[in-house]
């Protein structure tokens, strides 16, 4: 294409704003169907449609010159059953962005991360003993997981937020080309859900990543299972089930592991403390007490938030003694839009 235009970066800019070719193309006073063959490379793109695209969608000119591909959706959502593809469209298009962000800045820095284990799961190598074996190769010797997020940035996993728009859609999980893993949460989310939501997305990178992956196989239990491990092990929670399960102590217990009620409630039944029938009893009294969606405001956990990509910023700015206005434009953003992903 003329100017050396990435007809990926076209599709990223439109998906991120939400456009469908149709409402972009009628925006620039294009036909959907020369849209179309211009993000398929079909026909070349001028000047004046350039800028036409970069100002109705926000971004400089130069950004749709980056190379790069768009990493397609994949299973690595942590995300209700049925979820409308209008809403993960913009999710998928935020997360590739940041993908390229943190692939040219650890580049620029030359940046060598720990690497993440990749473990296979097998009959022998469950999920929870495979959740075990990174606690044991991370020194996690307290069983009660403070802060996640600084785990696994202190681990080599990227950790980013931003709001999905959406409270259907919980994570997921990327790497760079350079396999630099990436990790996205909805930041709207709760204390608990965040905390859960990314080792779910750490099981998915461990077990799932660098593997060839049946298609019969629930990955999304595995990710589960490897979690519950992960954040409540077995050999020290099941004490504090010994004595039966109420909804008092689920509360109690809450603030001890910093993970959700009902996560705590499942994990009690995966454990084979509490039956079916006391399951759907305990669910049954979540309901009439109306927690079951939202549990009580006095149990929050505290909101994690992630500092590794702000640190490298910092220390790329100071290298390159950029300003803020600078650094947005080595990214190819606006100013506004690198102070909203980053500032």
């Amino acid at each position: 294409m003329r100017f050396g235009v990435n007809p990926n970066m076209i599709v990223l800019a439109r998906e991120y704003n939400g456009y469908s070719q149709a409402e972009l193309a009628e925006k620039i006073g294009m036909s959907p169907t020369n849209l179309s063959k211009i993000e398929r490379s079909d026909i070349s793109i001028n000047q004046e449609v350039l800028s036409l695209i970069s100002d109705v969608t926000r971004f400089p000119v130069s950004f749709f010159s980056q190379e790069g591909s768009i990493v397609p959706e994949n299973m690595n959502y942590r995300k209700r059953e049925k979820v409308a593809q209008k809403l993960l469209t913009p999710i998928n298009a935020r997360a590739n962005i940041v993908r390229l962000h943190v692939q040219q800045i650890t580049r620029a820095l030359d940046t060598k991360l720990t690497a993440i284990p990749a473990i296979e799961v097998t009959e022998s190598l469950t999920p929870a003993i495979i959740a075990k074996q990174v606690r044991k190769l991370w020194k996690l010797k307290n069983p009660i997981t403070e802060n996640v997020t600084e785990i696994l940035e202190n681990n080599g996993i990227v950790v980013s937020g931003f709001n999905f728009g959406t409270e259907r859609v919980d994570s997921r999980c990327v790497l760079t080309d350079d396999k630099v893993p990436v990790i996205f949460y909805n930041n709207s989310m709760l204390g608990d859900r965040q905390r859960f939501s990314l080792i779910y997305q750490l099981g998915h990178l461990i077990m799932h990543t660098f593997h060839q992956v049946d298609w019969e196989r629930d990955v999304s239990h595995e990710a589960n299972l490897f979690t519950a491990e992960f954040l409540m092990p077995e050999a020290d929670i099941k004490d504090d089930f010994s004595n039966g399960v109420t909804v008092p102590l689920l509360g109690e217990l809450k603030r001890k592991w910093r993970v959700s009620m009902v996560a705590l409630l499942y994990r009690a039944d995966d454990l084979g403390f509490i039956s079916e029938n006391q399951k759907k009893y305990l669910l049954q009294k979540f309901n009439e007490l109306k927690i079951r969606r939202r549990e009580p405001l006095e149990l929050d956990v505290p909101i994690e938030r992630p500092s590794l990509i702000r640190q490298c910023i910092a220390e790329l700015k100071t290298q390159r003694k950029f300003d803020t206005k600078d650094m947005a434009a080595w990214l190819h953003l606006s100013t506004d839009e690198f102070i909203q992903l980053y500032g």
